[in-house]
């Protein structure tokens, strides 16, 4: 029986983690979940999978959460940031599942890997904020990162009993998001519902649009960079539509391994959750002669500027990926509550880097301090107003 803490259980993966839980009952048992905000799912959750913690991130919520828990006597209900670090380490807890959007999950992610909890990994801006620190971190404490992203789940599976260092280049498929047929300049005046409306993956709202602008692609690059100790212009982006291959890696003799799977979020959860074990949970299956075909081709540079951005992220180091980040989050949520154009996104981003220079070797707060600073940057460069220096 393994005890997993969810961060993040409300959100698209963590309740994806948790229809996952519910199929293998006799091997998981859910020990804490912890939400932002969503206090009416998080109280289904643990009614449910009864917890023995239970946290809330908005602690305006906590009194409400209480109020639908006062039934459940042996759960302990915890709130804001410190619920969030007592979720990360939870003692009974054997891994955490990190599923929180964005960098506040870095500090919790931290904190569980000083605890000895092996990590489950959703949220690549973990990675890509902080990789230097994060990884360093789990090579002196034992600690093994596991990758939830579909693609870096293929990647981790493609190396498997592999020598890491034969790897000639990782070929990471995106499928090129709402718009990949549709020309840079149609693409102008999208609406949000427009650009939420992907043809394979059901993510949520962040990812989504960041899968039709790219720069979900270029957070992967980074964090493959970090989880598999591979220079990111060895990294390469390649479209794939269909959403079947989920990445490849090719060797130095020139050998390919790909790893293939229906666009369901659930299997590489699963992987996961038990790995290095494969069970049969009765999700669905792959059928090849039904799909047809599979396409691949390079993607347009000058459609997805996003991912020039990313290579010069890599390339500067230090605190430019957090910057890079960072300034993206704010843009999307502009794009989202249509303060800002579709295209304006990879505006937003450029204009914030061209203003930051990186701390080389940065420590956690030189970290913190850039992606505050870029946050704001980003707003203010959509405001019209000066942009104070970092």
């Amino acid at each position: 029986m393994k005890r997993i803490s969810i961060l993040g259980s409300t959100g698209s993966i963590g309740t994806q983690v948790l229809d996952v839980a519910a199929r293998l009952q006799d091997r998981l048992q859910v020990v804490a979940l912890a939400a932002h905000t969503n206090v009416e799912l998080l109280a289904e959750q643990a009614r449910r999978f009864r917890p023995q913690l239970v946290s809330i991130g908005d602690e305006s919520k906590f009194v409400e959460l209480q109020r639908k828990l006062l039934d459940i006597s042996d759960v302990e209900i915890v709130a804001g940031r410190e619920g969030w670090l007592r979720a990360a380490t939870v003692e009974d807890a054997d891994q955490v599942v990190m599923s929180v959007a964005g960098t506040p999950g870095l500090i919790p992610t931290l904190a569980a890997i000083d605890h000895g909890k092996e990590i489950a990994l959703a949220s690549k801006e973990v990675l890509v904020a902080a990789g230097e620190i994060v990884m360093r971190r789990a090579r002196e404490k034992g600690v093994s990162i596991i990758p939830i992203d579909s693609e870096h789940s293929a990647i981790f599976q493609c190396l498997r009993g592999e020598d890491p260092g034969k790897i000639e280049k990782i070929l990471l498929t995106a499928s090129g998001g709402a718009f990949g047929n549709v020309p840079k300049e149609a693409t102008r005046d999208v609406t949000p519902g427009q650009a939420l409306a992907h043809p394979t993956w059901k993510m949520g709202k962040k990812i989504t649009i960041d899968s039709a602008t790219l720069v979900n692609k270029g957070l992967e690059i980074i964090e493959a960079h970090w989880l598999f100790g591979v220079e990111a212009d060895r990294v390469e982006v390649i479209i794939h539509p269909q959403s079947i291959v989920h990445s490849m890696v090719r060797f130095a003799d020139g050998s390919v391994i790909a790893q293939l799977g229906l666009p369901d979020m659930r299997l590489p959860i699963q992987y996961a959750l038990l790995y290095p074990e494969r069970v049969n949970t009765g999700l669905p299956r792959l059928d090849l002669l039904k799909v047809g075909s599979l396409t691949f081709q390079a993607p347009d540079l000058d459609k997805f500027p996003s991912l020039r951005l990313a290579y010069s992220a890599a390339a500067a180091g230090g605190t430019m990926p957090a910057v890079f980040n960072a300034a993206d989050e704010v843009a999307v949520m502009l794009f989202l509550d249509r303060k800002i154009g579709f295209l304006d996104i990879i505006e937003v981003i450029e204009r914030v880097m061209a203003r930051h220079e990186p701390i080389q070797s940065p420590a956690l707060d030189d970290i913190l301090a850039a992606d505050e600073w870029a946050r704001r940057a980003a707003l203010t460069s959509v405001q019209g107003e000066k942009i104070a220096g970092f």
